[in-house]
């Protein structure tokens, strides 16, 4: 949803499983040269508002695990992820544990999910190879030799390909406090690609991805007539005030 024409990009969280409350607002980003740089700014108020609702419509419960899907970094970015918005969504804990009144310490995974690859995968063998372009099958998995011999990541193919060559996304495991097993953990995300309103079939990142995206572009069709090339001359309040929801929508999928 951004471009380097633009000063300002729309970012959208969304809580992932049975509850998507999608939170659009500007940020600005840091633009190099060429090169756009997604950072995201007031996280740990983003995520304690999540904590919030998730609060008050889970009988008053806060999330044991939270698994928080980061698109749009790249690898030089990772550092600063793990510095900065690993330590915002600790903080947005510690708010919810002093608005309940007791410590919050739950497990956190930090998962990026990146398209942005030239890795392609076939099947050796013709038997494993579906339709027409002969694609691999829908739920595949590839979690070494072409990937980090250290480092946690793996491809997966969530998705049936329909035409042309399927493209796998990439999954970077940044930190996992909740050591999950590599076949656990895989499962989850591809589980997690079968939950999407749109399509009857799997698709090829998570839903909570996927709605957040649509959550953001929603969002910039409400504010597009206030963006402008100048960062001076942008209207802050005026952006604000076209991104309040109406209460009885901030919960329902309106967006997707």
């Amino acid at each position: 949803v951004s471009s380097a024409s633009l000063f300002f990009s729309l970012l959208s969280l969304s809580l992932s499983l049975s509850l998507f409350l999608g939170i659009p607002l500007p940020f600005p980003f840091q633009q190099r040269g060429k090169q756009v740089q997604e950072m995201i700014i007031g996280l740990d108020n983003l995520v304690f508002n999540l904590f919030e609702a998730f609060y008050m419509t889970r009988e008053k419960t806060l999330p044991e695990n939270i698994i928080f899907f980061r698109d749009g970094v790249s690898e030089g970015q990772f550092k600063h992820v793990l510095g900065k918005e690993l330590l915002a969504i600790r903080e947005a804990c510690r708010m919810a544990g002093r608005k309940v009144g007791k410590e919050y310490r739950p497990s956190i995974t930090l998962v990026v999910v990146q398209k942005r690859h030239h890795t392609r995968i076939f099947a050796a063998n013709p038997a494993d190879r579906v339709g027409k372009s002969e694609n691999i099958p829908a739920g595949t998995v590839v979690d070494h030799s072409i990937t980090h011999p250290f480092e946690n990541e793996f491809f997966l193919c969530s998705h049936a390909g329909i035409q042309g060559t399927s493209k796998p996304a990439k999954y970077y495991v940044l930190h996992d406090d909740a050591e999950f097993s590599a076949d656990q953990l895989q499962c989850l995300v591809y589980n997690l690609c079968h939950t999407y309103a749109r399509c009857p079939r799997s698709v090829s990142i998570p839903s909570p991805v996927y709605y957040a995206h649509l959550a953001a572009f929603r969002a910039r069709s409400y504010v597009e007539r206030y963006l402008d090339m100048n960062p001076h001359n942008i209207n802050i309040p005026k952006m604000a005030e076209a991104l309040e929801i109406d209460t009885q929508y901030r919960r329902q999928l309106f967006y997707a």
